[in-house]
This record gives structure tokens, sequence and C-alpha cells, in this order.
């Protein structure tokens, strides 16, 4: 493991990765070209709405959806703003992806606004596509002259959607890399230093994007423009964790290796496991992922374990070669000079440890009973999932027109039930649709190769509650038409089965990561109730953290609920990335147990880690924060939770919690392994110093 600070390894480090980013990196650029933004990356693979989209295939064109133009004028429109609306009906058809079926301008009863379904097709650029055709649309229509022009449904809020992920993507670039800079300029105080940790994560967040955009092409890895963004927050603040930890270990052997390159073969000996194991947990988390039903959620797993792999790989070879390469003066004003003392035995943490060491237990108990009752506000959490209008945190131009639509016309127009029936229960499918409640009215059937295509016009709003329970309602009466085969789909079915798709991955993926990050702990501290405490610690502080989230969210940013993928993502992320910070600090103590005891190891642990663990957490902090710079709701409370759930387990659960529980457990943590039946001696008091513990190091 102590290679890449050789002599002249380091020279061949530094030239492998200057070839791989000269290779990858230009592909990374090309990562938009195979994002597939279509419905079938989002949907549910067998869900019933999905089968129904790819049946619908035969009446309508692949992956369409309808965008509703909304004119309007307060004072009532005129028969020349209907005769413009029919006229731009017409030019639509030559817009790029428009097809040739839209629906002719219909007035409001009111008189105050017409309305235009225009299919649209999602076409090669996906979500990019969409926007370039709305926007044209858009110019066409919109002319002035006191008649207001919005595109909304489901088309118009692809539109805004795009808007935010071809534009966001250099906004949170660039946040991102602001925060962290600012952290590791406050954390190193040194203007130069952190520049080393910065190239390294951006050249491995390059290298990972031509990686994936080389899977996707060639192996069938399905990446998003979902994945795509959070690979970026992702890559950046795991690859500085690691980057933090070795550093810091770095600088505690510079005090006590004269040679740099003995300095960083002993870091690298000594942190090694713990950041591949971190990152091993990360990775292995993600990757549960490809079990989800929603083929959004089980496309991201991959993408980001890629990610945080090439982040571990760059860290771990890159970083500590540049680190020998540029030596001690990197550090300046602070340099580690050889013999000088840690500045870490007299600091805060190891103050906090000798405080905690008095009555551990009365520490844990009450600080597991503080984050019980923060966990209470889960009860509160309303992730059932959000209106397309309320999904974004400004108000677009598809909202203002759904606001419009809905005060003029009938809630379900434009995105209606879609039903596809075998083509011989035509007429009764269609008898038994118009007769469920919430279903306003019912098309004629087109038939076509032995099949029939029925839509129903809802009674609610599309995305409603009121609208899913329509759709139940039709798919349990239709179910009972033998030899019907009926399939209820449309924009309101596909969102019921997503839903249902999310509440099952929760159940499944959960209970799965919790398994394999116990695995990886009980290798790694080659013990079981270490592992099964930690991640008790952490399960205890992912509630809390959606407990103060639902708060929050409600009473604080005023977002109308979450989600229903929302906690899923944010249990992989929180127990993925806060377990690493019970890894770095629990290796660390039973590293020291094994000359020590556990209960003075745990002291040490904490006050040689504590500094460090808490700028890693700092760092990723700010780095999933900066997914509030997207005007998102589902980032914006992704960013918050992750952001909240870190700074909460690097600050308390693991400083104060997780050192309770060890300082009172004692030996115990590593049974059955033999370090387990090792005496601890003398417990430490809470006056006893440090340093002859750190000395021998």
């Amino acid at each position: 493991m102590a290679w890449p600070s050789g002599r002249w390894a380091k020279w061949g480090v530094v030239v492998f990765w200057l070839v791989a980013v000269a290779a990858l990196a230009p592909l990374g650029g090309k990562l938009t070209d195979v994002q597939k933004n279509d419905m079938s990356a989002w949907l549910p693979a067998n869900a019933e709405s999905t089968k129904a989209l790819a049946l619908q295939e035969d009446f309508r064109a692949k992956d369409t959806m309808p965008a509703l133009v909304i004119y309007d004028r307060p004072s009532g429109v005129t028969p020349a703003d209907l005769d413009k609306a029919k006229a731009d009906a017409k030019a639509f058809l030559g817009v790029p992806d428009v097809q040739q079926e839209n629906v002719q301008p219909v007035r409001s009863k009111d008189g105050k606004a017409i309305q235009t379904v225009v299919t649209i097709k999602l076409g090669d650029e996906g979500w990019g596509g969409i926007t370039k055709t709305v926007d044209k649309m858009v110019d066409i229509a919109d002319t002035g002259g006191g008649l207001g022009v919005h595109v909304t449904g489901p088309g118009g809020y692809a539109a805004d959607s795009g808007k935010i992920f071809s534009g966001g993507d250099n906004t949170l670039m660039f946040a991102t890399v602001g925060v962290v800079v600012l952290i590791l300029l406050i954390t190193y105080r040194s203007p130069l230093l952190w520049l080393l940790p910065i190239i390294t994560a951006g050249l491995a967040l390059g290298s990972s994007q031509g990686l994936i955009y080389l899977l996707a092409k060639n192996a069938g890895l399905t990446v998003n423009a979902q994945s795509s963004f959070i690979l970026t927050v992702l890559v950046f603040g795991a690859a500085t964790d690691y980057a933090l930890l070795l550093i810091a270990r770095y600088r505690e052997e510079l005090r006590r290796h004269e040679d740099r390159h003995e300095a960083m073969a002993e870091a690298l000996h000594r942190s090694g496991p713990a950041i591949i194991a971190s990152a091993a947990t990360v990775a292995a988390s993600l990757l549960v992922l490809v079990l989800a039903e929603l083929q959004s959620t089980k496309g991201l797993g991959p993408v980001c374990a890629v990610g945080v792999a090439v982040g571990l790989l760059a860290m771990m070879t890159l970083l500590p070669a540049l680190l020998v390469i540029f030596g001690r003066w990197m550090f300046w004003p602070v340099r580690p000079s050889f013999g000088s003392a840690e500045p870490t035995e007299g600091g805060i943490w190891a103050r906090m440890g000798k405080r905690i060491s008095v009555r551990p237990r009365i520490v844990w108990i009450g600080t597991a009973l503080v984050l019980g009752v923060l966990a209470i506000g889960m009860v509160d959490l309303k992730a059932d999932g959000l209106a397309q209008k309320d999904g974004f945190t400004k108000t677009t131009q598809a909202v203002t027109g759904e606001e419009i639509q809905a005060a003029h016309f009938p809630a379900g127009s434009g995105q209606p039930v879609v039903v596809i029936a075998k083509a011989a229960a035509a007429g009764e499918v269609k008898t038994k649709l118009a007769g469920i409640r919430g279903i306003n009215s019912v098309g004629e059937p087109t038939v076509k190769n032995g099949r029939a295509y029925i839509e129903g016009t809802l009674s609610d709003g599309a995305d409603s509650k009121a609208a899913e329970d329509t759709v139940g309602r039709a798919r349990t009466e239709l179910h009972k038409l033998d030899g019907a085969s009926a399939l209820v789909g449309g924009g309101t079915a596909l969102k019921v089965d997503m839903d249902d798709a999310s509440a099952h991955d929760v159940k499944l993926i959960i209970p799965v990561v919790l398994i394999v990050v116990f695995g990886i702990l009980a290798l790694l501290l080659r013990a079981l109730v270490a592992p099964l405490l930690l991640i008790g610690t952490v399960v205890l502080s992912f509630a809390a953290t959606l407990g103060v989230s639902a708060v929050v969210f409600e009473h604080v940013f005023g977002f109308a609920g979450a989600d229903t993928s929302f906690p899923l993502w944010a249990f992989v992320f929180l127990v993925a990335l806060g377990i690493d910070y019970n890894i770095f600090l629990v290796t660390r103590i039973r590293e020291e147990a094994a000359t020590s005891g556990t209960r003075r190891g745990a002291l040490t642990g904490l006050a040689a880690t504590g500094g460090v663990i808490t700028s890693a957490g700092l760092v990723l902090a700010g780095t999933f924060a900066a997914l509030g710079s997207m005007p998102m709701v589902f980032t914006a409370e992704i960013g918050f939770a992750v952001a909240f759930g870190v700074l909460l387990d690097t600050i308390i659960v693991r400083s104060v919690l997780v050192t309770a529980l060890t300082l009172d457990v004692g030996r115990w943590m590593w049974w059955p392994s033999r370090l387990g039946k090792r005496g601890d001696g003398t417990p430490p008091a809470g006056e006893e110093d440090l340093r002859p513990a750190m000395a021998g190091k």
C-alpha cells in the first residue's frame, strides 16, 4: 500500500494519472450524450403503467408527452385570439419533435382562456430537446398584445426541469468547489495545501465521468440527469474526505519521521484500511440500489459507486505521490517539523474526551435520549409525493400555466387516463370506465392490431390524490372484466406506480444496506459488538435527521411535502457516509487499544481524529448543501437532510455517543476477537494526560 510514496514510484503514479485523465476527461464531457432521460430510464420496469406505455406505441409515437399551451386574457379572449391560437397550432407542427396529432384550440367556458394540447416526442436529447421545443413554441405563440402564453402539463414541466439540469451542472460545480476550498482553507490554514486535494478530486471526477461514459456506451450502464449531478457532489465530497484523513495522518507521521517518503508510507499503512473500508461501505451501499424497482434509483447506484471507486483510487495513489513530491513546504506556514509536538494532544477533542470519561454511561444514555426526541418529528414527514407545481423552489412558467389552466378548464384535461384493452372488449371497457367515479368523460376507442386505446378525462388534477384514487378504482373495476386484459396507464397511473415502487424499494433496500454495512464493519474490526453498536448509532442519527428535516421542510422552507424516494436516498447517503466517520474513529481506537487498552484508546482516538473528522464532515455537509443552488424541492431536501445528518454524525454521534459507548463497554467492543479478551487496565481518569499514550505512536 506504501508504493505510491516510493522515490521513483511517485513519478510513475503521476504519469499514469496524466495519461488516464488525458484519455478519460474528454469523454467525460460527452456524458450528456449517453444520458437516458426518456420515461423508460425512470419507471419501474414491470409496473402496469409501464406495460401500458409500451403498448401505446401502436397508437402513438414512443416516448411522447402532452404539453398544454394556455392563452389567457383577464378581460376575455377575443375571436382574433382564438384565430391566433389556431394558426399557432399549425405553426407548432413545424417545430422539431412536435407530433402531427395535436388537439385544436378550445376556449374555456368562462371565455377567459384558450387551451391547445400539443404532443411532443422525447428525442435523443431528452429533457434538453423538450426545452428547445417548448422555447420555440413559446416564441411562436407569445407575440404580446395583452394575451398571456404559458406552456404547462408534462411537456411544460419537463422543459422547466431540462433548463435546471442543463444549466445547473456548472452552477452546482462552482458552488461545490467553492464550499470545499473555503473549508480546506480554514482547516489547513495554508494558502497552498488545499490545492492538492482539490486538483486530485477534480481529476477523479473527470476520470470517473469518462469511465461512466464508456460503460454507458458499451456496457449498458444507465445514466440520467439525476445520477449525473449527484455524481458531482458525491465524488467531490467523499474524495475530499479521504484526502483529509490521509493528510492528517501524514502530518502526524512527518513529526515522527525525518524522511517524508517514510512518513507517507506509514500514513498509508495506518490510515489506508480505514479509508478503503469507508469507500467500500459507500460503494457497496450504493450498489444495493440495483435491487430497486424504480429505474431512476436502480441506475443511481452503479454510477455513483464508480465515482467513489475512482475517487478512492485517486486519493490513495495520486494524492500521496503529489504530497511527497512537493514536500513539507506545502503545509506553510504551519509546517510539521520532525520531532515537534502533536497539537491534538491537548486540543478541544482531548478535553472533551476527558469530560466524557468521568460518567460515560450517563453521557451516552442522555445523548441517545436527545436523538430519540429529535426523531419524533418523523411522524410528520410527508413523503407521499409532490404535485408537479410543488416540485420547484421558485415559480416557473409551467407552474404559472397550471394555475391558469386549473382556474379556467377541467382539472384533468390534457392528461387523460389511458386504457389499453383487447379490441373485442372495447365497448364494454368504455362503458365501465365512463361509470367510474372521478372520470369526467370518455373518448371513442381507437382500434389497431387487435387492441383498443381509450382515453378518459379526470375530474381532478392529474397529480392530485383524488386522481390517484380514481386510477385505483379504474384498475379494480376494469381488471374484473373477463377477457379484456385491460391495462390502465397515463400520467397519473405512472405516478401511482412510481410511488408504489419507491415504497417497495424502501422496505427492501434499507435492511440489505444495513446487512452489507454490518458485514464490512465486522470484517474490518474483526468483532461483532462494535459493528452492531456503530450501526445502531447511525440509524438513530438517521431517525433524528428525518425528524428535524420534517419540521424544517414544513415550518421553515414551507415545502408541501417530500418525494416518495426521499427517505431511501437520505438513508443510503447518511448511513453509507455517516458510518465513514465511525470507521475513521473506531479503527484508530482499535489501533490504540492494542497497546494501551480500549478505554485509553477511546480517548486517544478521539483526540487524534476529532479535528480531521469534523473537517471532513464540514466538507461533505458543504458539498451536499450546494444542492440547494438548484431550484428543485427534491435536491434542496436531499441537500439539507444529508448536510444536517453528516454534521450530527460528526459533532454529536461520533464524538460524544460513540466515544461514551466505547468507554462504557470497554474491551467487550471487540468481542469475540482476541482484543476483546484483554483487560483494559486502569480506567482513564478525567484529568489524566494523554501524551504518554500518544508518544509511542
